[in-house]
């Protein structure tokens, strides 16, 4: 074999390129490797993040170049597209918090509001718990101190300021009179004002402190006689339905009836569906039978009687009619004592429909008078029966002992300030009604605190009451006096 002097030649250039190409190998799996390892960590910082940016015009080192062998294309299909993710690092666990320590309550003063000293309470303020973030920590302001004094003593004078701003001033002698005024014609008259009225007690003109002439809600005590005869009770009891209308919603009544007892059929309340069923009840109720007592004969109480002998008895017995008892006294003064619980800022009335006869109370006339008079409660009536005729009264003036009394009713209404009417037919009933509750209801009211004499070293109990209006031709109804309360009362 013939061999040519380019030989040797031909073989360091073979072997120059197969070192080339496996150095070329060795650098780019290099750097595969390091750009696998750079993407798993992320930047510490804003620097290194600068510096780890490749140039526009250089390649990146994560991406194969596009002059690298088949082969190299081949050996990076088995490196994964996304790095592995490292299990991360375990962290410790924080701490448990603290619960806060329970609070005793603070037992306090009632009137001062400062925390009571307890044995065994006084620990150091270091050991509390700090307040949560966010509480307010700032304890409520201590309420101020209440000061009293002994009983039966009286508060020093010249307190602070502070001290006036607890104290409360009641007038116990204020004195209200309801007034009501007509005309010739008796319709009553509206429109006037305070300097139309004088009002004087005992003599001594009063200065007014008071003037209204609003109307006032009605406590009103219903008084219904039984005891007259059954023909006026039937009359009466068809009236029902007017008296249940007179009364406004804002009203309240209350039913008694008497004859020879007194009962108190319903307590105050309003006018509702409940005292028009009582009031329906009451349509059976019947009076007093106006003939002569049967005392014998087979209807008398004795029973059969042979040979003017009762059957059963040796002798005849001898029968009384028994007395009829009309206790109109008895039942004012019960309805009086049950109006004087409700409230003052309500007009008390006493509204009786009788025949005005009285006999057989245990009240006197002086002592009803004294608790009417006390509690400022007026007296109005509607006289039914024979007391509505036009003589009446003038009979009545002739007192026949053991008969009872029939002028008394007039009397409780004007000493009150109310009025009496008498009527006899059921529609004219029915009509004074509505008159009786709306006067009562829109009465002028004058109030003031009495001024007396200092040359009077003791005044009466019993005051008079004499009030003037300034217009010529007017009546006035109002009270004549009233009872003062003693000092030790007030």
């Amino acid at each position: 074999m013939e061999i040519t002097a380019d030989n040797p030649q031909r073989q360091g250039g073979t072997e120059r390129l197969a070192a080339a190409l496996v150095f070329i190998f060795v650098f780019v799996f290099g750097c595969l490797a390091v750009g696998q390892s750079s993407a798993s960590q992320p930047p510490s910082g804003p620097g290194q993040s600068a510096q780890s940016q490749a140039s526009p015009n250089q390649p990146s080192q994560n991406q194969p170049s596009q002059n690298q062998p088949s082969q190299n294309q081949a050996q990076n299909n088995d490196i994964p597209d996304a790095p592995t993710v490292q299990p991360a690092a375990e962290t410790p666990e924080p701490p448990p918090i603290p619960r806060p320590e329970e609070k005793k309550p603070v037992q306090r003063d009632p009137w001062t509001n400062q925390p009571i000293n307890q044995p065994g309470a006084t620990e150091p303020a270091a050991t509390e718990p700090a307040a949560a973030p966010g509480a307010d920590a700032s304890a409520p302001p201590p309420m101020p101190p209440v000061k009293t004094v002994p009983p039966g003593s009286s508060a020093k004078p010249g307190s602070s300021s502070q001290d006036q701003l607890y104290t409360l001033v009641v007038h116990t002698n204020f004195v209200q009179v309801p007034v009501t005024v007509k005309d010739h014609s008796g319709r009553r008259v509206d429109g006037l004002l305070s300097s139309d009225f004088t009002v004087k007690e005992n003599g001594v003109e009063q200065k007014l402190s008071f003037f209204t002439a609003d109307p006032f809600g009605l406590s009103v005590a219903v008084v219904l006689d039984l005891g007259m005869s059954d023909a006026e009770v039937q009359k009466v009891n068809q009236t029902f339905p007017a008296l249940i209308a007179a009364f406004a919603p804002y009203d309240e009544v209350a039913l008694y009836t008497y004859s020879s007892t007194v009962s108190q059929v319903s307590d105050f309340a309003g006018a509702t569906r409940k005292l028009t069923a009582l009031l329906n009840q009451m349509k059976t109720e019947r009076g007093r039978n106006n003939g002569v007592p049967v005392m014998s004969g087979p209807l008398a109480p004795n029973g059969p009687i042979i040979n003017g002998v009762p059957v059963g008895s040796p002798t005849e017995p001898v029968y009384t009619p028994p007395k009829e008892s009309h206790v109109l006294n008895d039942a004012i003064l019960q309805a009086a004592l049950g109006l004087r619980k409700r409230d003052r800022t309500r007009r008390k009335i006493i509204f009786v429909i009788s025949d005005g006869r009285e006999y057989g109370s245990k009240a006197s006339y002086s002592d009803v008078k004294r608790v009417l008079l006390t509690n400022e409660i007026q007296v109005q009536a509607v006289s039914v029966g024979g007391s509505a005729l036009p003589v009446y009264d003038k009979i009545e003036k002739l007192h026949v002992p053991l008969q009872g009394y029939g002028d008394i009713l007039p009397k409780y209404a004007m000493a009150t300030g109310g009025s009496e009417y008498r009527e006899l037919t059921q529609s004219s009933i029915e009509n004074m009604y509505a008159q009786v509750m709306s006067e009562a209801r829109s009465q002028y009211t004058l109030g003031y605190t009495p001024v007396r004499p200092k040359t009077q070293a003791t005044a009466s109990i019993y005051r008079s009451i004499d009030v003037i209006v300034h217009r010529p031709g007017l009546k006035i109804i109002a009270k004549d006096g009233y009872y003062a309360l003693p000092v030790a009362a007030r």
